[in-house]
C-alpha cells in the first residue's frame, strides 16, 4: 500500500512524533546527548521556519507542537536532526520509520496536545513532575525556566492575562492531567496521521490541506436511488 502524503495546511499547528531507532542513552552520554539534540533542534527550527510552541525530548523520541512556515518545514527539521545524529552516533538509520504528524484544531486541541507531549516523561517514568524534566518546554510554560526560542501559541496566551496567571493556570491543568479518552484521541490521530479536531474543523480542511484530513468511512458507499434502478 502506498504511504499517504504528509497532511499539511497553512498557518495551523502540527503535532509531530519521531522515534529513535537506538535510545540516545545507549552510548552512555545520557543527558549530554539530549542537550546536544535540543540545541540542534533549536537551530534547525529557526533555519527551516518552524515556530515551536512546545517540545519534549526523551531518550527514545522527539515530540513537537509547532507551526511550520511551509509544507516541508517539519520534515526538513527532522531530516537535519537525522543527519546530525547519524554522524554523531556513527549509525545509518536514526529514526524508526517516518515521523508521524497530525494537524491540531486551535481553540480545542492545542492545549490538550501541549499537555500530552509535556507529560510524556511522566508516562515513561522519567520524572515525577513535568517541569523537572529539563528537556521539554514544560518548565518554561510553568514559569520555572526561560522560554528561549519558544513561540507560544495563542491558546496558551489565553490561559491568563499576565505571565503569572498563564503559568499558574497552565500548571493546574498539567497537574490535573488529561482524561484517558482525550489522551487516546490524541494518540489515535497521531498514529493514523489524520486531523485532530471537530467535524467543522475537519470539513474546513478539505479545501486547504494537502490531502484528505480524515479517514474514509469503511464499507461500500450507499447507492443513490438513480444508481439502484
Amino acid at each position: 500500500m502506498a504511504r499517504l502524503p504528509r497532511l499539511y495546511a497553512p498557518d495551523l499547528p502540527h503535532l509531530a512524533q519521531a522515534r529513535f531507532t537506538v535510545p540516545l542513552s545507549a552510548g552512555g552520554e545520557g543527558g549530554a546527548m539530549l542537550d546536544q539534540v535540543a540545541s540542534w533542534a533549536v537551530a534547525d527550527a529557526k533555519q527551516y521556519g518552524v515556530a515551536v510552541h512546545g517540545w519534549t525530548l526523551t531518550f527514545d523520541q522527539l515530540l513537537l507542537l509547532a507551526t511550520p512556515a511551509g509544507p516541508n518545514g517539519i520534515s526538513s527539521l527532522v531530516q537535519s536532526l537525522g543527519r546530525r545524529l547519524a554522524a554523531r552516533l556513527h549509525i545509518g538509520r536514526v529514526f524508526a520509520g517516518r515521523f508521524r504528524s497530525t494537524l491540531v484544531e486551535p481553540g480545542a486541541w492545542v492545549l490538550p496536545s501541549l499537555i500530552w507531549l509535556e507529560t510524556a516523561p511522566l508516562r515513561q517514568g522519567l520524572a515525577a513532575d513535568a517541569e523537572l524534566w529539563r528537556w521539554s518546554s514544560a518548565a518554561a510554560h510553568m514559569g520555572a525556566a526561560p522560554g528561549g526560542s519558544l513561540q507560544d501559541h495563542a491558546d496558551y496566551w489565553a490561559c491568563g492575562n499576565t505571565p503569572f496567571d498563564r503559568q499558574a493556570n497552565y500548571r493546574a491543568m498539567v497537574l490535573e492531567g488529561l482524561p484517558a479518552a482525550t489522551s487516546a484521541r490524541i494518540e489515535q490521530a497521531l498514529h493514523g496521521q489524520w486531523a485532530l479536531g471537530g467535524p467543522a474543523f475537519v470539513q474546513g480542511l478539505e479545501a486547504t490541506s494537502s490531502r484528505r484530513p480524515a479517514a474514509a468511512k469503511r464499507g461500500r458507499p450507499r447507492k443513490t436511488p438513480a444508481a439502484a434502478e
